[in-house]
């Protein structure tokens, strides 16, 4: 038999981490995570030229952010975004309307290093920056995974009718909040130490991160709650043992 306030506190739990799950779902799935601003230029041929090179073209860091700049692009975990006109087949207009085309990183790109750009051309691998992107689209998916592995546990404590498999629950959700944390710590520390963006372009945070820092509190909440009603329980269930005891 469970206490209403510790079933109220699992219930509330499970909410707080579905809605959690559910916004850093969107985070990593979505390309807004950083945007980047300047006056827009008016759109000539070479735009297109520059998409195909942004997406066709050979995989290098300089190149595509160098395009996103100029053409006010997005970057998320996975996509990397720029403005463009949207094509005309009938007849050119004058102020075509600009629409988003989307590259996803593939994930051999994902692991490929960092480097830091010198005069004359020169680059030496960044490993501060490599390991900080690795880190920043391998901690969500640690972060879903525990979270997902903590379902399961519920799930298993519910089949057999036990309350001891909550105190897991509560942990890997803490952890897996951590894991939250982190992942946008190391994207905006990656963002800072890139050093070659033009002084002209502005940076700002895009709604997909702040997602993701919406679900970091609400994992930490649930975490919270499932700890304190295994612990609680426990006392409780100490002390009547104790108490039939005598």
């Amino acid at each position: 038999m469970v206490d209403n306030r510790y079933a109220t506190a699992l219930v509330i739990g499970s909410v707080l981490s579905l809605l959690a799950t559910v916004y850093l779902s969107v985070a990593v799935g979505t390309q807004h995570w950083y945007q980047y601003s300047r006056p827009l230029v008016k759109p000539n041929g070479s735009n297109a030229s520059e998409f195909k090179e942004f997406t066709d073209g050979e995989f290098d860091e300089k190149t595509y952010r160098d395009t996103m700049y100029r053409l006010n692009g997005t970057l998320g975990l996975w996509w990397r975004c720029i403005l463009v006109p949207s094509e005309s087949y009938w007849f050119k207009e004058p102020e075509p309307r600009m629409e988003t085309r989307c590259v996803s990183f593939t994930l051999p790109q994902q692991f490929s290093p960092k480097y830091k750009y010198q005069g004359n051309n020169n680059s030496e691998e960044d490993l501060l920056r490599t390991y900080l992107w690795r880190c920043q689209f391998l901690l969500p998916l640690v972060s879903l995974a525990l979270v997902f592995l903590a379902g399961l546990v519920g799930v298993c404590a519910c089949l057999c009718r036990s309350f001891t498999p909550t105190l897991g629950v509560g942990v890997l959700h803490l952890l897996a909040g951590l894991c939250t944390l982190g992942t946008v710590c190391c994207f905006l520390a990656g963002e800072e130490l890139y050093s070659l963006r033009p002084k002209e372009v502005e940076g700002s945070l895009g709604w997909s991160l702040y997602l993701a820092l919406i679900s970091f509190p609400l994992q930490m909440m649930a975490a919270a709650l499932f700890l304190w009603a295994a612990r609680s329980h426990r006392t409780n269930y100490t002390r009547m043992t104790a108490y039939r005891v005598a």
